[in-house]
């Protein structure tokens, strides 16, 4: 048996950013990037920006400030830099600045990744909140997890959180 939420209502459209994380990627080979952006389109939300930035954690911050200047913009998703090599920077410097977070992004993600690959699932540290008004997401940075992510939990809850936040 699979668990609907309550609908929502009204039906909304949330204007979103892609921030890829990574030192190796550009526009053309971003396929993670490339994933977020394509699944937002189809279900009828925004892309409003799209970047890629190197992992670093005062860029990561500068590009969330940044980003939440901009009134129109509703979320932000990151992929990419969650893992805990030396350069996997993107978790500690979201996870610094959020207000509020949504540990159950978190939770779900790795359950649903275990199902997936197993114990490996241990090491994503998947991340969401709210800073300054807008939703922030930080998912791992391959096209499996990227697509899980969206599919099994962002693109769901997107709406409703948005709703939520504008109350």
């Amino acid at each position: 048996m699979k668990l609907q939420p309550h609908p929502d209502t009204p039906e909304i459209t949330v204007t979103c950013a892609v921030v890829t994380v990574s030192d190796t990627r550009t526009p053309e080979t971003d396929k993670s990037g490339q994933i977020i952006r394509q699944l937002l389109v189809d279900a009828h939300h925004t892309v409003g920006a799209y970047t890629i930035i190197q992992d670093e954690a005062e860029q990561i911050q500068q590009q969330i400030e940044l980003l939440s200047q901009k009134v129109n913009l509703d979320a932000v998703i990151f992929n990419g830099g969650t893992g805990i090599a030396p350069r996997d920077t993107t978790y500690d410097a979201i996870e610094k600045l959020l207000e509020k977070t949504l540990p159950g992004f978190g939770e779900l993600f790795r359950f649903l990744s275990y199902q997936e690959i197993g114990s490996r699932a241990i090491a994503s540290r998947a991340v969401a909140g709210v800073y300054r008004n807008q939703l922030i997401f930080s998912l791992p940075g391959s096209s499996n997890a990227v697509r899980l992510g969206m599919e099994r939990l962002i693109l769901p809850e997107l709406a409703h959180l948005v709703s939520q936040m504008r109350k």
